[in-house]
């Protein structure tokens, strides 16, 4: 069953979020990930608008994602947001 990581990021430093967005995409393809959503166009159906960027990526399983969030690659990417971005990171199983 399909695992899905869902972003909410407020850019602070697009300068230093630039090198996050570089580097990111590799470590996601390296555990079966691909991007659903990438801070496309969003339009509000129901609540209040949010300026936050939205991602959506798929994983082949909750645990791949996992795998993918806590490998020593993606840490190493994690450091290039610190202090670009905050939000948060939200992983889901699908059904």
């Amino acid at each position: 069953m399909a695992g899905y990581v869902i972003v909410q990021a407020e850019i602070i430093d697009i300068e230093r979020f630039r090198k996050y967005l570089a580097e990111s995409p590799g470590t996601i393809a390296k555990f079966g990930g691909k991007y659903l959503a990438r801070a496309g166009k969003t339009i509000v159906f129901e609540g209040e608008q949010s300026d936050k960027r939205l991602v959506i990526i798929e994983f082949p399983s909750l645990e791949k994602a996992k795998e993918w969030y806590h490998s020593e690659e993606y840490t190493k990417v994690k450091a290039l947001r610190k202090g670009a971005a905050t939000g948060s990171l939200i992983a889901i199983e699908g059904c």
